[in-house]
């Protein structure tokens, strides 16, 4: 099965189901046929712009509006615990296992001063379009915690 048929199946996982974790979405892939990687089911969610949210409940797995609501503003404010820069780059340390969240955020921003962004477990790298404008990242980034 190709990588459209895939998406496809996850963005109808996504809506009709309340969906806690990778693992899970992972699984319920596996039920319908599809055999992936923990990475690709990452990028894929990226790529449809997927991401997890907390529910009351725990977590469960949205699409990310594309208008950067004030609500997911609030939730990414509330995982990130620190800022961090040097003269080329920022670092931002999450709650564990948000920072993918919080990177795909960023992404979404379309933000001129970003590169790009690189999301581990509890951190992600933000390269800036150059090093003058670290503190304009920073700044925005610190904007986003309150």
């Amino acid at each position: 099965m190709n990588k459209k048929q895939r998406q496809a199946k996850i963005k109808e996982i996504v809506i009709s189901e309340k969906i806690a974790s990778q693992e899970d979405l992972l699984a319920k892939l596996q039920e319908y046929g599809f055999d992936t990687t923990q990475a690709t089911l990452s990028r894929d969610l990226h790529e449809i712009g997927i991401v997890r949210v907390p529910d009351g409940e725990g977590f469960k797995y949205v699409f990310h509006k594309d208008d950067n609501s004030r609500a997911i503003k609030q939730i990414i404010g509330m995982e990130i615990i620190s800022i961090l820069h040097n003269e080329s780059t920022v670092v931002i340390r999450t709650m564990p296992g948000r920072a993918q969240g919080v990177g795909i955020y960023l992404d979404k921003l379309k933000d001129e001063h970003i590169i790009g962004t690189v999301a581990g477990d509890d951190a992600v790298v933000i390269i800036p379009d150059t090093h003058a404008n670290v503190e304009k990242v920073t700044a925005m980034l610190q904007n986003l915690m309150h």
